[in-house]
């Protein structure tokens, strides 16, 4: 990583980078509390926060055509039939988790995601540096912090993938830079709340609270403990899943398959994506976002497809016979709208119920934030099922910008976060004596066994700059390179580096000059733990220089 001396830095920018909306803001490190948040979205409304995270290319897939609303703006035609080579990409971000119960989102054959993932951001990055020309006097890669809140999901492989686009993207000028760093959405909205927590709940030094970030694809939790002199830390392991807002339109396409017959519904994905993205829309506007849970409030919602007779042309069998009776016309009753929020709102309260059981603490407060927190009906359901548990649940103002503006003061201010826990186990491969029982495989003729060698256990609570030293002194007087392997687990009491579970995560590499005389040289490998993302420095312990170390993803 290249240094970075937090004195250089004179405007931090936060960048959102969501599963359905994205958006960004900053402030200036000589005035703190005016955080700017970017609203100029849609030129057609305006006073937007936040983007769609959708994407449009050319028919070969190698030109974005539009981003954002734009991708999203063309009206759905009866007549015209719009080729499924140029409807619009999203849900991409959900490509970086490996564990999807659903299946990876639709991407065209031949498009990488992560390239899909740099043509967003790189629009993203001229949005920002278009703002920056107004900090003329700044030099953007040097004196621009970019904080990229990431979900609590993410492992180290999404994350080394999130730089990779972000510098691919020109968010930064070399890949390993120290102008960008990385928090946990429900980190930064923990930050966001810390003043309300201790303002409106007169929490003292002690009280822990969880922050429950409801996002468009992920849900992602944090329980923290408030310190003194406004900091706080974490004490449970963070949790997420992939239960946002986007998945009840799921559950509402998935209505409408049952409506119109599963291969219709394929053939308008296929053939009408804009015309199907127009109906789930249309769903959105009328019955998700007015949905509270009380049957008094809610308005029955029609689909007549005698205004959509494109779709008509493609139902058949029963489907068919059953759409005729009831004059074409497709009726979406309240216990139809309950039956799409409840699989999607039971995933959150297992969620919060996990971290509940988790705590050895009493939650004092629990927050919901987030666009799919100003949900009547989550909010309704969670203040049922822990309101006796939780004395205070409730929701901030503007709960959609909670993880933008938390990650400006993050970065403005990241001695808030005092600790962090970790998710994962890391070690590195060490070599000891053998002993009866060790595998063969590990073994070596001269009687040593490599090892796995605990640097980090999951569950620790590490202080925010906690760091674990390793020595090495080069093998030859012409080294150029020394090289680190780092091992990774979700265990806890892994033995051999080829142990169920034990997988590879980073072959570092610490590139040392030439022509330099390295006789009775150590040099001193460090990594940071406490951060989101594992950081690694090496110093030659004779001069003081400072080497670059690099790795590669496997």
């Amino acid at each position: 990583m290249s240094s970075l001396d937090d004195d250089d830095i004179r405007v931090v920018v936060s960048v959102d980078f969501g599963t359905t909306y994205s958006g960004y803001a900053y402030a200036h490190k000589s005035n703190p509390r005016d955080i700017i948040v970017q609203d100029n979205w849609d030129e057609l409304e305006g006073g937007h926060y936040k983007t769609p995270t959708v994407i449009k290319y050319d028919e070969s897939y190698t030109i974005v055509k539009s981003w954002g609303f734009p991708a999203l703006a063309e009206k759905p035609s009866n007549k015209k039939k719009s080729s499924h080579l140029s409807k619009p990409i999203e849900l991409f971000k959900l490509h970086l988790l490996k564990d999807l119960s659903n299946g990876k989102p639709f991407l065209p054959e031949g498009l990488d995601f992560k390239q899909v993932i740099t043509d967003y951001l790189k629009n993203l990055c001229e949005m920002i540096k278009s703002d920056a020309s107004h900090w003329q006097y700044l030099d953007f890669y040097n004196q621009v912090l970019i904080i990229l809140t990431i979900p609590s999901e993410f492992d180290d492989d999404a994350i080394s993938i999130m730089r990779e686009c972000a510098f691919n993207a020109g968010l930064t000028k070399e890949l390993f830079s120290r102008n960008l760093r990385f928090t946990t959405e429900p980190e930064a909205a923990a930050v966001y709340c810390l003043n309300s927590i201790e303002e409106q709940y007169n929490l003292s030094a002690g009280a822990s609270f969880m922050i429950v970030d409801c996002g468009g694809g992920t849900v992602d939790l944090t329980t923290r403990q408030l310190l003194n002199g406004n900091k706080m830390s974490e004490i449970t392991e963070r949790t997420g899943d992939n239960c946002g807002s986007s998945f009840v339109d799921q559950e509402f396409v998935k209505f409408l398959g049952r409506k119109l017959g599963k291969s219709t519904i394929e053939l308008l994905k296929e053939n009408h994506y804009g015309l199907l993205q127009y109906i789930v829309q249309e769903f959105c506007r009328r019955v998700k976002l007015p949905f509270t849970g009380k049957e008094s409030d809610f308005q029955q919602f029609d689909i007549d497809l005698d205004d959509y007779k494109l779709i008509k042309q493609y139902v058949n069998g029963e489907e068919k016979d059953r759409l005729e009776e009831s004059d074409w016309s497709i009726e979406i009753q309240f216990e139809d709208a309950k039956t799409m929020f409840d699989p999607v709102i039971g995933k959150i309260i297992r969620l919060i119920r996990g971290q509940l059981e988790k705590s050895n603490e009493k939650c004092s407060a629990l927050m919901l934030v987030g666009g799919f927190s100003e949900s009547k009906y989550l909010q309704t359901r969670i203040k049922q099922e822990f309101g006796k548990v939780v004395p205070n649940i409730s929701v901030p103002i503007q709960p959609m910008i909670a993880v933008i503006k938390g990650g400006v003061q993050f970065g403005l201010q990241p001695e808030k976060v005092v600790n962090r826990v970790l998710k994962r186990t890391y070690g590195t491969d060490a070599a000891r004596a053998s002993q009866l029982g060790d595998p063969i495989s590990e073994k070596f003729p001269n009687g040593l066994t490599i090892i796995f060698d605990a640097l980090a256990r999951r569950g620790d609570q590490v202080l925010a700059n906690k760091t674990v030293t390793k020595t090495f002194e080069p093998c030859s007087l012409m080294q150029q390179k020394v090289g680190f392997n780092m091992y990774v687990t979700k265990g806890t009491d892994a033995k051999f580096c080829n142990d169920p579970g034990v997988s590879l995560l980073r072959k570092w590499e610490i590139k040392l000059p030439e022509n330099e005389n390295f006789e009775n040289t150590i040099i001193l490998f460090t990594l940071t733990f406490g951060t989101v993302e594992i950081l690694a420095t090496a110093e030659n312990q004779k001069t003081g220089d400072r080497y670059h170390v690099t790795f590669k993803c496997e």
